[in-house]
Parts: C-alpha cells; sequence; structure tokens
C-alpha cells in the first residue's frame, strides 16, 4: 500500500474507520446523494419515491415522483434541491420544497447520471438512443452549454452503454467512471482530456473496475473498485494515493462524500437489493500547532 502524503490541512489516516448502518422502509437503494453530514436523499426504485434519512438510518419523510418515472440517478443542488433522471421519459426533473418539475426534456439521448456542479450547473451523462454514443452534456438551467463527446483528435472519451458514473471536481475537472474501459476520464471544464487512470497495476489482483466516484475538498478523487473490493484515492492530478481497503468493503458501488469529507458507501455482494450504508472516516485534519485532530 502506498504511504500516505500529507499536507498542512490533513492527513489520510493509515487506518480508516466506518460505522455501518441500515436504512429503514427500503426495498431497493440503487442512488443516493448528501443533502449535508447528517441527511441523505435516496431513489427507492422498486416504489418510485424519494425518500430523507439521517444518517442513523431514520426516514425523515418521503415524496412519490411523477407517474411513470423512473429515476435512475440522483443529485443535491448547493441550495438543496434534488435534481434526478428519469430514463423512461428521456427526462431530468428537479424537486424543489416536496414540489417536482421538469427542467431538461430530450429526445434522440437518454439522461444517465447526474451531478450538480459548484456553479449551479448540472452535468448529465447520456447515451444515444442506439447505444452506440455516449456524451456528457452541461446545462445551466434548461440550456445546453457545453457537449464533452471526443478528444482532440476527434476519438471517443467514453466508451458507449449505461454504466458512467459523474462528479465534479473543486478545480472543475469532469470525472467520469468509465466500467467498460475499466478507466477514469478526466477532462477539464472545457472538456480537453487530462488524463485517464486505469488502476494501480502494481497492487491490484483484478482489473481496476470503477462505478461509484465522488470527490472531496482537498481534490482527491475517491473511486468505488468492484473487481478489488477497495476504494482508490487519487489526487487531482491522477497521481495514485492509497486504498480504502480494511473496511470490510465487498463490492463498493455508489460513493458520496459529505460536506466535513466524510465517505459514504454502498455495497452490492447481495444482489441490486440493498438497504445498508457504511460511512468511513478516512481523513484527518491537521493543526500545525497541535499536530492531527
Amino acid at each position: 500500500m502506498a504511504i500516505c502524503k500529507k499536507s498542512d490541512k490533513y492527513s489520510l489516516l493509515p487506518e480508516p474507520e466506518f460505522i455501518t448502518f441500515s436504512l429503514d422502509h427500503v426495498k431497493g437503494l440503487r442512488r443516493f446523494a448528501c443533502l449535508n453530514d447528517k441527511q441523505i436523499w435516496i431513489c427507492d426504485m422498486e416504489v418510485q419515491v424519494m425518500k430523507l434519512y439521517d444518517t442513523q438510518g431514520s426516514l425523515q419523510c418521503s415524496v412519490q415522483t411523477e407517474k411513470e418515472t423512473s429515476p435512475f440517478d440522483i443529485a443535491v443542488t448547493s441550495g438543496g434541491e434534488v435534481v434526478y433522471t428519469d430514463v423512461n421519459n428521456k427526462t431530468v426533473y428537479m424537486m424543489k420544497n416536496s414540489q417536482i418539475e421538469e427542467i431538461i426534456r430530450l429526445k434522440n439521448w437518454t439522461p444517465l447520471n447526474v451531478c450538480s456542479t459548484s456553479s449551479g450547473d448540472l452535468l448529465v451523462t447520456m447515451s444515444s438512443s442506439n447505444f452506440k454514443e455516449f456524451k456528457v452534456n452541461r446545462y445551466r438551467g434548461n440550456t445546453e452549454i457545453r457537449s464533452i463527446q471526443f478528444d482532440d483528435e476527434g476519438r471517443p472519451l467514453y466508451s458507449p452503454g449505461y454504466l458512467k458514473y459523474i462528479s465534479e471536481n473543486r478545480n472543475q475537472d469532469v470525472c467520469v467512471a468509465d466500467c467498460r474501459e475499466h478507466a477514469l476520464v478526466v477532462v477539464n471544464q472545457a472538456g480537453k482530456l487530462r488524463f485517464r487512470y486505469t488502476g494501480n497495476q502494481a497492487t491490484s489482483k483484478r482489473s481496476f473496475d470503477p462505478y461509484g466516484i465522488a470527490t472531496d475538498s482537498q481534490g482527491n478523487i475517491l473511486a468505488a473498485d468492484c473487481n478489488n473490493h477497495c476504494i482508490h484515492i487519487l489526487n487531482q492530478d491522477g497521481d495514485f494515493l492509497r486504498y480504502i481497503d480494511n473496511c470490510e468493503l465487498r463490492t463498493p458501488r455508489e460513493l458520496c462524500v459529505d460536506p466535513k469529507d466524510n465517505l459514504l458507501v454502498t455495497e452490492y455482494y447481495t444482489g441490486d437489493v440493498t438497504n445498508v450504508l457504511k460511512k468511513i472516516k478516512y481523513k484527518s485534519y491537521v493543526d500545525n500547532s497541535k499536530g492531527e485532530r
């Protein structure tokens, strides 16, 4: 395992700490997003409802989604609104004060994963109707302001297919986990390729299999590696820092970092239906005059 790198602000814990908790009244936890460090919104796929939980696993409220919708992914904006994609209707919805409105409707593309950015824009991954093309669109409100699909040589940045988790880093890089290509694809705000990360071959036992992706307040990128039952931590330039692999992880898939830089993880070793989350503390902050705390 790599030696943890330190700064004057934080250090990665050599032994991350974790707790496991179950969410009440969940039939199929597939996607979730942190509202703050104490509350989590989830998509309950089986009953087509959004549910708000505290970090003890207690249900706070439920909101029924639009009829005949199929929520695929969920994000929370800086203002606390919930945004979710619907693959059946090719639509992106926003929920504010329990009221749901349509904000983006597509024709020839299907919206998949969604991320709310620091500037208030939305990043939406999408697949063409014939599943042969894939791209990331940036929206300001309901207006498309950028489409990210090809590199400078005209080659596709992403493979076709559904599984592409997305996050924005604090330097406004767009980070996509491309499971089919076994890679993280990171581009800058203008859509120019910065780097691809294909795993740490020196220490991985199996091929890199990225699903969930998240970023923290220091610009680190965290990626769930299902094949190796661990989470990779990279810096914003794609340099490998370390694994989280000692928290009894089994097939980690969904990731979210809360405002206090705690990592929340779902695992899929029991199949696609789960109601269990792990909360992992993987760093400590450093006061130069007093040491770590």
